[in-house]
C-alpha cells in the first residue's frame, strides 16, 4: 500500500556525516514501523535501526549505535537516518522499509510490507 523512496546517499570521507531520507507516498506512513537496512558487497543484509510506530522509540544495531540516529516526521511522511562518524565499513546500499514491528534484536524490523529502492553510501578512508 505504502511506497517508499530512499535518497541522500553519496561519497564521503571517513569521519564525515550524511543524512538519508525515506519519503513515503500516500497517507498511511504512520501505520508502519520504520526499519533501516544496509547491504555491503559480499555481505548479508543487516538491519541497523528500527523505529516503532507504537512508541516512536528507535533501536540500533551494535555496529551503528552511538553514531547513527533514526527519526521520523510523520507530518511530512518522511523518515531520516542521520549518520555520523562514518567509516569505510559503513559503505553499503541503504534501504528503508515499512514493517509490522521492531524485533527483539536491536535494529531488527519484522514483517516487511514494502521497501525503498535503496541509496548508495560510500565512505573513503
Amino acid at each position: 500500500e505504502v511506497q517508499l523512496q530512499a535518497s541522500g546517499g553519496g561519497l564521503v570521507q571517513a569521519g564525515e556525516s550524511l543524512r538519508l531520507s525515506c519519503a513515503a507516498s500516500g497517507s498511511t506512513f504512520r501505520e508502519y514501523t520504520i526499519g533501516w537496512f544496509r547491504q555491503a558487497p559480499g555481505k548479508e543484509r543487516e538491519g541497523i535501526s528500527c523505529i516503532s510506530n507504537r512508541d516512536g522509540l528507535a533501536k540500533y544495531a551494535d555496529s551503528v549505535k552511538g553514531r547513527f540516529t533514526a527519526s521520523a516526521d510523520y507530518a511530512k511522511n518522511t523518515a531520516y537516518l542521520q549518520m555520523s562518524s562514518l567509516q569505510p565499513e559503513d559503505t553499503a546500499i541503504y534501504f528503508c522499509a515499512a514493517a509490522m514491528k521492531c524485533g527483539v534484536i536491536a535494529g531488527q524490523a519484522i514483517g516487511i510490507n514494502s521497501w525503498g529502492q535503496g541509496t548508495q553510501v560510500t565512505v573513503s578512508s
